[in-house]
């Protein structure tokens, strides 16, 4: 077999339908690398830093070189405001996140939730870099589309974790935050009658619904505790769904 043909390399890991199939391996480097077996091949990424292996300029990512540089112009202007990305940059920066994208998916399946939060996180604060420093309103919207998957994604590898090391209420904790911040997106994109009925928070609420049965009943007086303390603050997103979680535990 000729040194570049992956046809036994396919034959001896068929693709499952269905399922993402996804591995890590260590490279003739000796560093680990993900694999993923798509329909015509083998998708092949590192397990840390960019995916493709790549380091702009010297940094870790781009998302790196570009938050540096705001800090630079921050400390050198005494500004707040003002750093401005080109298009060309933006668009750089949302070609990285795909990459994080298509990383994250397949570590999930693979439970490791450290790096699935890694990766989310890395796609959110590129989401925020170019809604803050984009030149237009174009290049501070393009990844909206992509947002409301990175914070699901990102709650359910931190409640993930959470169930692993027994800790019920953490998971509970996690699993809110995400309902929380998908709440806020609905509301800052005028979407807020599609919340109820988002496959985001069908899957967020759902995970929470099996978690309900395993908290201690203690759990109630203190739900009732965050619940006040939410509308004291006037955070009634939170205290509805704190509320919604009481009454699970009450049925």
């Amino acid at each position: 077999m000729s040194d570049y043909d992956l046809t036994d390399l396919l034959a001896d890991w068929p693709l499952e339908p269905g399922r993402i199939n996804a591995r890590k391996i260590i490279g003739a480097d000796k560093k680990p690398k993900l694999q993923v077996r798509i329909d015509l091949g083998v998708l092949q990424m590192e397990y840390d830093g960019r995916p493709d292996g790549q380091r702009p300029k010297g940094y870790q990512s781009l998302l790196a070189l570009h938050s540096h540089s705001k800090q630079q112009y921050t400390a050198g202007s005494h500004a707040s405001t003002g750093f401005i990305l080109s298009s060309d940059e933006c668009r750089e920066l949302r070609e990285e996140a795909m990459q994080y994208y298509h990383r994250y998916i397949a570590l999930f399946p693979l439970e490791d939730f450290p790096n699935v939060i890694r990766d989310t996180n890395h796609i959110l604060d590129i989401f925020e870099l170019c809604r803050a420093c984009g030149p237009n309103d174009e290049d501070q919207r393009a990844l909206d589309p992509f947002r409301n998957a990175a914070v699901t994604m990102n709650s359910r590898a931190e409640a993930e974790m959470a169930i692993q090391a027994g800790l019920t209420h953490e998971a509970m904790a996690a699993l809110n935050r995400g309902l929380e911040e998908l709440h806020i997106i609905y509301q800052e994109t005028d979407r807020q009658s599609s919340y109820e009925h988002s496959h985001e928070v069908l899957l967020l609420r759902g995970m929470r619904e099996m978690l309900v049965p395993k908290l201690p009943a203690s759990q109630r007086a203190e739900l009732q505790e965050r619940i006040q303390a939410a509308i004291e603050r006037e955070n009634y997103e939170l205290a509805a769904i704190l509320r919604d979680e009481l009454r699970q535990m009450k049925d």
